[in-house]
């Protein structure tokens, strides 16, 4: 069991996530697209849900307020996001996504279809199913 363990503790922090990224940075660099996986990560949120919080986004990315600041000021840099001051508060910054970034939308997903397309090439329904279930118990234990 503790060889298990170990095994585990590596593969869990760090092997297939950096794989996984490595793969996906490959596959928006192939579709011509200038972004990173952590900019990735953060506009793929604001896809989801655009003009969030930088606190939200750093929940949301398990990301430190430095990192996402870091982040978001890239984006503008590249003309893909705006902070705008919040109407209620003006201490806070929501972040809502450029035209340019709406433009790349499609490109981005696909190559992040291929990347897991890649990764789970093999992997059964049920075995994603007690992944899942088994990296939502470890996530839920570390809370």
């Amino acid at each position: 069991m503790e060889k298990i363990k170990s095994e585990l503790y590596t593969f869990l922090t760090g092997q297939a996530s950096t794989a996984l990224g490595r793969r996906l940075q490959r596959n928006l660099k192939n579709e011509n697209l200038d972004i990173s996986i952590e900019q990735w990560s953060l506009l793929y949120r604001l896809w989801q849900n655009d003009g969030q919080t930088q606190q939200q986004l750093c929940e949301s990315t398990f990301r430190d307020k430095p990192s996402i600041t870091r982040l978001i000021d890239n984006l503008e840099k590249q003309n893909l996001v705006l902070r705008v001051a919040d109407e209620n508060d003006r201490r806070i910054n929501r972040i809502f996504l450029n035209e340019k970034a709406k433009d790349i939308q499609a490109k981005s997903l696909t190559a992040a279809d291929q990347t897991l397309s890649e990764a789970l090439e093999n992997v059964t329904d049920h075995d994603l199913e007690v992944c899942k279930a088994v990296l939502t118990k470890v996530l839920s234990n570390l809370k």
